[in-house]
């Protein structure tokens, strides 16, 4: 089986083909000639991922996952949410979002926060969701050196390390993407 993901982004990649069946050869958008960034125009982390899906199908004519991620805090009433990516501007620079974070967070209690997957699959004429979330905590500085985005500053519930202080398989065991990721295989190769 041959399958997009719908990204340009590396470290997402592999994350998500360290997760997949041998069997199921995955390509992502440089491999099938897309190098425009598919716009992501939705109010919701699940409409984004849908835009992203839809389009390769379209376009393309692949059979197609995307996912659209956001971090959820409680204390800044979700946010960033679907914004996560350019929270401190269109360059969607992961340090100025971090900054950012950590300064609107600037004498807050409350540190909750939730990380939230939503993977858009569109095979034929199916189009189905999966969603996974990841309770945690946004931390006061930046820890670890691994990882992306604003993994430095998130605790995962019930952990001593950030999501940058873990390997790529501890992250993937509890995190949002690998739970979303384990509901597509699931689907995927459902007997």
């Amino acid at each position: 089986m041959k399958l997009v993901f719908a990204t340009h982004n590396q470290n997402k990649f592999k994350e998500v083909q360290l997760l997949l069946p041998s069997h199921i050869e995955l390509l992502n958008l440089n491999d099938i000639g897309c190098t425009k960034d598919i716009p992501e125009t939705a109010d919701t982390i699940e409409g984004n991922a849908v835009l992203k899906a839809e389009y390769v199908k379209n376009h393309f004519g692949y059979d197609c996952f995307a996912d659209d991620t956001g971090l959820e805090v409680t204390a800044l009433n979700g946010d960033p949410g679907v914004y996560s990516a350019r929270y401190a501007g269109e360059e969607k620079s992961a340090a100025a979002n971090i900054q950012k974070l950590l300064t609107e967070l600037e004498g807050k209690e409350n540190r909750h926060a939730r990380f939230k997957t939503a993977i858009a699959l569109t095979v034929g004429l199916e189009s189905v969701m999966f969603i996974g979330l990841c309770d945690g905590a946004i931390t006061t500085t930046e820890r670890g050196e691994k990882g992306f985005g604003y993994d430095p500053v998130f605790l995962p519930e019930g952990k001593t390390e950030t999501f940058a202080e873990m390997s790529l398989t501890e992250k993937s065991d509890i995190g949002h993407r690998g739970k979303a990721m384990r509901q597509l295989i699931a689907y995927l190769t459902k007997g």
